[in-house]
């Protein structure tokens, strides 16, 4: 009998082991592919370049990625590039933070009263389709500093995605849990916390990932307007002093911030979803 137990015990190890090195293998092929794909388009870009190539688009002028490679290494060592790079990451963090608390403050509100859903959703419907460059004059006039003008630019990026998405999440709610929850004796509070926000965090957790990645396009146009310091800047002001190479650095520097901190968002996001299969998360 215990031999039989054991046997059935090294199965299941032996089983899961095999899962895990499938599991591990798929992944490392799924990356090799992906970075295959980014190394075929560096190649294609150097050749582009290289050969000049004009043919519906122009490609006399770009720097190749040989000298966009140089000039980033000269850039890392210098002071006002790491300067730059944390100005914008400060300032994408506070933004995030108020789109945080306010979108998920109101796409709350909206999925629960169909009152301040009446009163909220219109003005979003209205303004969300308006691009950053667009609030640019307007928000040089109505804030008293261009450091408040770009921090509400790209707050505006992110608030909307969170709040429809934390709103659409809130909608989808079992109404079933809601009374059952209700009846067992929960107040409004309890309900919230234990019922309504754990149902609704998978569509939170795509609001958030997408409200990072709309709110560095928005950085870029704040900080146009801002005249010192900030990745956008050091882009847009590389472009006025015909310095192209730059212009990618800053480029693929943005890219690149976005990309991780989206990343981020999304791991957070997965270890409050532990309990939502990995398919939905």
């Amino acid at each position: 009998m215990s031999s039989d137990v054991q046997t059935d015990s090294n199965m299941v190890v032996r089983k899961l082991f095999d899962l895990d090195r499938e599991m591990v293998l798929e992944r490392l092929k799924r990356h090799s592919i992906q970075v295959l794909s980014l190394v075929v388009g560096v190649v294609i870009w150097q050749i582009l370049t290289v050969k000049g190539v004009q043919f519906i688009l122009n490609f006399n002028n770009l720097p190749t990625p040989v000298q966009v490679g140089q000039q980033f290494y000269q850039l890392i060592g210098t002071k006002t590039f790491y300067i730059d790079i944390g100005t914008s990451l400060r300032r994408i963090g506070i933004s995030f933070l108020f789109a945080v608390v306010i979108g998920m403050t109101a796409g709350i509100a909206m999925g629960r009263s169909r009152l301040a859903r009446d009163i909220i959703f219109p003005y979003i419907e209205i303004l969300r389709p308006i691009p950053a460059v667009a609030w640019i004059p307007l928000s040089i006039i109505m804030w008293p500093t261009n450091e408040a003008s770009i921090l509400f630019i790209t707050f505006l990026g992110a608030v909307f995605p969170i709040a429809i998405n934390t709103m659409q999440g809130v909608q989808q709610t079992p109404e079933l849990l809601i009374r059952a929850a209700a009846t067992l004796g929960a107040k409004r509070f309890s309900v919230l916390r234990h019922v309504i926000l754990p149902s609704a965090l998978p569509s939170i957790s795509t609001g958030l990932a997408v409200g990072m990645g709309v709110s560095w396009f928005s950085l870029l146009a704040g900080e146009i307007i801002s005249g010192q310091y900030g990745i956008g800047y050091f882009t847009w002001e590389s472009y006025e002093l015909i310095r192209y190479p730059d212009v990618v650095v800053g480029m693929v520097t943005i890219g690149v911030l976005g990309t991780l901190s989206t990343s981020l968002v999304r791991l957070a996001a997965r270890l409050l979803l532990r309990w939502v299969p990995p398919e939905q998360r």
